[in-house]
């Protein structure tokens, strides 16, 4: 790997990478490698982020009233009754 050195680097910009880099618990060249590479187009994104909904013309999907529907009747179903564990 080549090395390469940036200078004229103002104390506030040297101040903000520090900062940002603790934040995100990364060093400062690390952090500078991710935004340079994302500057220039060469940052990979996740491999399998992809959400699918192939199937979605088959079955469909659900609006928030009936996924809270049945999110209530799942939750429901998940109460343990006592009196069958004693």
């Amino acid at each position: 790997m080549k090395a390469v050195t940036i200078r004229g680097i103002e104390p506030e910009l040297a101040d903000k990478l520090k900062s940002a880099a603790a934040e995100q618990g990364k060093s400062i060249n690390q952090l500078t490698l991710e935004l340079i590479k994302e500057r220039l187009g060469l940052k990979k994104g996740k491999r399998y982020s992809r959400e699918y909904d192939d199937l979605d013309h088959l079955f469909g999907r659900w609006n928030e009233a009936e996924f809270r529907e049945i999110q209530a009747k799942i939750d429901q179903e998940r109460h343990i009754d006592p009196e069958l564990w004693e």
